[in-house]
């Protein structure tokens, strides 16, 4: 019957749940506790490229507080 491919998509639902949040995990510890960021439009792209400048360690996902930026 139908209901017998349940548990197969229980499964495989489980592990790209599993991997996708790994993948978030992993991004986090590699970048310095934030999330890696996507730039799929030329503003997000200007927006990573500013904090990368303003942070003055070449990084974007360095923080620098507003009170420190000249």
């Amino acid at each position: 019957m139908w209901f017998e491919i349940l548990p197969g998509v229980a499964v495989m639902a489980a592990c790209l749940f599993i991997l996708g949040m790994a993948t978030a995990r992993i991004h986090r510890f590699t970048n310095g506790g934030k999330e890696k960021r996507v730039a799929h439009y030329s503003y997000q792209w200007n927006l990573v490229e500013r904090d990368r400048r303003i942070s003055g360690a070449d990084r974007y996902y360095v923080p620098k507080g507003l009170e420190n930026i000249d």
